[in-house]
């Protein structure tokens, strides 16, 4: 049974979250907080843990990113939507720099909230559709050049743990795949995050969504090989 944690204080909005919720996952656990300190005392308790955090960004004794930068810091792991009616492309870039798995328009409807909970609960980054051509993701030009020059930093292991990290895996998954602890993902991460300049695995997909990992990761041509001038 999968757990879910509503942060707002809008007892409407809850309610219309808490049916958004059951229709992308029928069977789940929902607890709601009204505030971000009430949300980290129910996240701390001794129970089996939560899948994802459903937050607005606009909460009572919280400013900006502030109530978002607290369950970050405290729950790394802990995967956080935003949903929130301020949708500005600028705003929506800053909150996946911290690390968000998803952020949804308050104004989106019931299906569309449901949807997006779903592609996050299988380990995509929900970004909505009006966003993507305003800068949100993806790189052109030169920026892409620069992100090439980063990735060409990277050992070849470290190139199979970004690519699974595109895909949504998770870190004990890729340990798997790979036949490693989870330990060394973990280190392969920090070094992905480091050589790249980013902040959050978020920022890695953001960054290296439009290029193109087959060209990276296929062997050379053998030297000596190819047409010799005449």
């Amino acid at each position: 049974m999968n757990r879910f944690l509503i942060v707002d204080d809008h007892p409407l909005f809850r309610e219309a979250l808490h049916r958004a919720v059951m229709l992308a996952c029928p069977s789940s656990e929902i607890a709601e907080a009204t505030t971000v300190a009430s949300a980290v005392a129910l996240i701390q308790k001794p129970e089996p843990a939560f899948d994802l955090v459903l937050l607005d960004l606009s909460m009572p004794g919280t400013e900006g990113f502030e109530g978002l930068l607290e369950i970050r810091s405290r729950f790394p792991e802990l995967p956080v939507v935003i949903v929130s009616c301020l949708d500005d492309a600028r705003i929506v870039q800053r909150a996946l720099s911290y690390g968000i798995a998803g952020f949804i328009p308050k104004s989106a409807s019931r299906e569309v909230i449901a949807g997006a909970i779903t592609a996050v609960m299988s380990g995509a980054i929900h970004i909505p559709e009006t966003l993507l051509g305003l800068g949100v993701s993806g790189l052109e030009g030169g920026a892409q050049n620069d992100v090439l020059a980063r990735l060409a930093a990277l050992t070849p292991q470290q190139l199979r743990v970004l690519q699974m990290l595109r895909q949504g895996r998770l870190n004990k998954q890729i340990a798997y795949e790979l036949d490693v602890c989870e330990r060394t993902v973990k280190a392969h991460v920090s070094e992905i995050l480091r050589k790249l300049g980013v902040y959050s695995r978020t920022q890695v997909v953001i960054e290296t969504a439009k290029i193109d990992f087959e060209s990276l990761t296929e062997p050379a041509p053998p030297r000596g090989t190819g047409s010799l001038p005449s």
